[in-house]
């Protein structure tokens, strides 16, 4: 049996490999798939079998995907794209046998009106009608969406956004896919539904507060309204449709979309979440 991980060339994709390492998985025991498969060559001198995958052409059979393997579906970074991408990726995996999916989705996916979530929702319905075992994890809000926010910060002291008094449970991209790592390389998870977030849930006035905190500057968070800020990242080149997600998101933050604390990624790593602030102290 091996544990296979998509999109191994990504952020979430290659932490989890790392993380998988890190446990005492035998690297010959991960398949690391990617779109390039060169950027995967230092993975390859440890051990790890690295293979192509791109969604855009998932073929009809791989002999590195067989009977008994646990499946990673990093979700893809398409949007609007993703349902047919992950449908062909599940294919694949119920041609080939696979003993469980393990797809990376949104919190509350089938239950929610973030923005980001129908493509979330959507592939779970395509996974669960596969028949195949499956392990939902509902990743949360990473750390590193904020990272922008933080250079924003230390060039002019401001944080900007229209999500008012809105809370965000958040934790680093690290804690997710060593979740991952555990869910994928130990059993008792199938059929399981993990709603994932960090133990705290914090404002943008907090936000400021930390990266003024780490910068040694005074930093504010401004309240724009949705107009307001979908203005300012226009008049700053950012594209109108990318515009327009970000103040949706930014909308779901004040509705408090994101602000649930379930405990759940704790436990999965019987341990506390990475606090923001040592998150952000690697930034600076």
């Amino acid at each position: 049996m091996s544990i296979v991980v998509t999109g191994a060339t990504g952020q979430l994709g290659r932490l989890t490999v790392e993380a998988l390492l890190e446990r005492g998985i035998d690297p010959a025991e991960v398949v690391a798939t990617g779109r390039s498969v060169e950027k995967l060559a230092d993975l390859a001198e440890r051990g790890v079998r690295v293979e192509r995958l791109d969604f855009d052409d998932v073929p009809a059979s791989a002999p590195w995907l067989t009977t008994g393997d646990v499946l990673l579906l990093v979700s893809g970074s398409e949007v609007g794209k993703r349902v047919p991408q992950h449908t062909a990726v599940v294919e694949l995996a119920q041609r080939a046998g696979v003993s469980r999916i393990v797809y990376t989705s949104a919190p509350a996916a089938d239950d929610t009106t973030l923005v980001l979530a129908p493509e979330h929702a959507a592939t779970e319905r395509v996974i669960r009608a596969s028949g195949l075992p499956f392990t939902f994890l509902r990743n949360g809000w990473y750390d590193e969406n904020y990272l922008p926010a933080f250079e924003q910060a230390k060039a002019i002291g401001v944080v900007v956004g229209n999500a008012g008094d809105g809370r965000v449970a958040s934790a680093p991209r690290a804690d997710y896919a060593e979740a991952a790592a555990v869910v994928l390389s130990t059993d008792g998870h199938d059929d399981a539904v993990y709603e994932l977030s960090g133990d705290v849930a914090w404002t943008l006035d907090d936000l400021a507060a930390t990266f003024g905190d780490v910068l040694g500057r005074e930093v504010t968070y401004q309240r724009l309204t949705a107009e307001q800020h979908r203005a300012a990242l226009l008049e700053h080149g950012v594209p109108d449709e990318i515009a327009a997600l970000l103040v949706a998101i930014d909308d779901n933050i004040a509705d408090g979309l994101v602000a649930v604390t379930t405990g759940e990624l704790t436990k999965l790593l019987g341990r506390p979440t990475v606090p923001l602030a040592s998150t952000v102290k690697t930034w600076a």
